[in-house]
């Protein structure tokens, strides 16, 4: 029996990998634990496995100086995820006695472990991941329903580490919910690189998938993973469908990437909708689904951004105010086409970042702060130390000044009472009435171009 250490950087899809992985080795009879790794730990585990990420320069830099750093390891470090996908090279320098394993490959994890030698276990392979997944107690499950995409953005290079679109089998997908929920998960995070080209290469859909998942038996929640707004025109109206059905469990929150509010910029990058169908999209599911949050992304001071294209996509965060807005910097990554292009400096590139964010920070903090006085329902999901803290039915995050005693996996009734820029802040309500997250949405305000 071998003891294991997984640590993961990286997005859901990344973080259910971990979780096939840690599966897998358990089905062959050996400890493996999740977590984060240090010098104290060496003696601790038989391997220490890092599931990178290279979504951004930063993120990449980061796991590259953490490899150095335990590349004394030699044979008994494995590294995988997308950095091992799509940049093994840098891996072979950083730590050049490690072990790499593509993301298609997980499931030889053991192959590695067993064998007590350096492997390099690279390349693509069509597998049903959800099946492998056996991993129960956990309060969230994350359930990978694809992998690869439809898309070719110029910045990303998540494809090369990923490849195309491989959705998996909705059987599949449904029997490890199942499994999960029967297992103990409350909130069950479909995740995938784009949940919006799921089924296109197998003749299903998102929409139909969410449908399905809710018929299971059970008390939990779905979270849609993120979804790229190119493949919103085949689905809103089954996904607005989904969201109002009176049996879903949805968590009435979508994730829509926008990347820029400049059509010329959306063109550049080879995204392939405009702002007019953004807003579109946004207007119809704030009319239409009650309660729904709407989370968004920006990637500021892309090679071909101007200041007028910049003021484009600050107008439109200011129009639209969505719920949560993640501001990225542009970051060159090597198999990206839109790094070969003259970049803009530095400097420029922190102003236009360190305004947005001061922005959408404020904005998020005001509208944590419409919900001030109402009593919500909270799923708790988290604990750390004697913190406690949750979501909200529209999925926005909930830090529990008094949790009254709930433990991760209930949901409680609470009073908003506070705001930050990062989730609401409520205290428990001591109550002998059942909560039922789903009956509680705590209605946004729609902006006046919505009314």
């Amino acid at each position: 029996m071998a003891r294991v250490l997984i640590e993961t950087h990286g997005c859901t899809l990344n973080q259910s990998d971990s979780d096939i992985m840690a599966s897998v080795l358990k089905g062959s009879g050996n400890e493996a634990q999740q977590g984060k790794y240090s010098d104290a730990q060496r003696d601790m585990y038989d391997y220490v496995v890092i599931n990178t990420c290279t979504v951004r320069k930063q993120t990449e830099q980061r796991i590259t100086d953490r490899l150095k750093r335990f590349s004394g390891l030699g044979n008994r470090l494995i590294v995988t995820g997308c950095m091992a996908s799509a940049n093994s090279d840098i891996i072979k320098i950083s730590a050049p006695g490690a072990s790499i394993v593509s993301t298609a490959n997980i499931l030889r994890i053991q192959d590695v472990v067993a064998s007590g030698s350096r492997h390099e276990l690279l390349g693509y392979a069509k597998i049903q991941k959800p099946g492998f997944l056996d991993r129960g107690g956990s309060v969230i499950a994350r359930i990978p329903i694809s992998e690869g995409c439809l898309s070719s953005c110029s910045f990303c290079e998540t494809k090369t580490a990923r490849g195309p679109l491989n959705s998996f089998n909705e059987d599949t997908i449904l029997k490890a919910i199942s499994m999960s929920v029967n297992s103990g998960a409350k909130e069950i995070e479909l995740a995938s690189q784009d949940a919006g080209a799921y089924g296109a290469d197998t003749r299903t859909g998102i929409a139909g998938l969410a449908s399905r998942a809710s018929s299971i038996k059970g008390s939990f929640m779905v979270r849609i993973g993120m979804l790229n707004p190119e493949h919103l025109h085949r689905c809103i109206d089954d996904l607005i469908c989904s969201f109002n059905d009176p049996a879903s469990k949805l968590f009435r929150f979508l994730h829509l990437p926008v990347q820029s509010g400049s059509n010329k910029v959306l063109k550049d990058m080879k995204r392939r909708y405009t702002i007019e169908e953004f807003y579109s999209y946004v207007g119809e599911l704030r009319r239409s689904v009650k309660g729904i949050s709407i989370a968004t992304d920006v990637i500021v001071g892309y090679p071909t951004e101007t200041e007028s294209d910049y003021l484009e996509t600050r107008n439109m965060l200011m129009e639209l105010k969505p719920t949560i807005t993640n501001i990225s910097k542009f970051s060159q990554r090597p198999h990206a086409a839109a790094s070969r292009l003259a970049q803009l400096t530095a400097n420029e590139v922190k102003r236009r970042s360190t305004e947005l964010s001061r922005m959408v920070r404020a904005m998020q903090k005001a509208e944590y702060a419409k919900l001030m006085g109402k009593r919500i329902s909270v799923l708790i999901t988290e604990r750390s130390g004697s913190s406690v803290s949750g979501r909200d039915i529209s999925y926005r995050p909930v830090g529990m000044l008094n949790a009254g005693g709930a433990v991760p996996g209930e949901t409680v009734w609470a009073r908003a009472v506070n705001s930050s820029y990062a989730c609401v802040i409520a205290s428990a309500e001591p109550t002998a009435e059942a909560p039922d997250l789903a009956s509680d949405a705590g209605l946004n305000t729609l902006p006046a171009i919505f009314q």
